[in-house]
């Protein structure tokens, strides 16, 4: 009985995931279209900072997302450094599903 239990947990979780995977995926193949990994990576600093490094600093922050994908959108700087991030050419949408896969890592 447990162990068919636990082949039926893995089996949902697994269709879960598979669910969310093909939107993570897109999401993650918009930052990469947008130029974004030019200056960005996801483990590592390059012009700016790694993805994770984003995450890990707006954790529990209700407010970062909005706040983030503004940024996105109008360039920033100072919080990461000298180094000026640019104004994007993204649309609304485009800069929260970008800033959601961010956060996410």
């Amino acid at each position: 009985m447990q162990s068919r239990l636990l082949t039926l947990t893995a089996g949902i979780a697994f269709a879960a995931a598979m669910l969310v995977a093909p939107t993570a995926m897109a999401d993650e193949a918009l930052v990469k279209a947008k130029g974004c990994t030019a200056c960005h990576a996801n483990d590592k600093k390059l012009v700016g900072p790694a993805y994770k490094e984003v995450a890990k600093k707006y954790k529990g922050d209700a407010a970062a997302a909005a706040k983030l994908a503004e940024k996105v959108i109008k360039g920033g700087q100072g919080v990461w450094g000298p180094v000026p991030m640019p104004p994007n050419k993204v649309s609304d949408d485009e800069s929260k599903k970008m800033v959601a896969t961010i956060l996410a890592m």
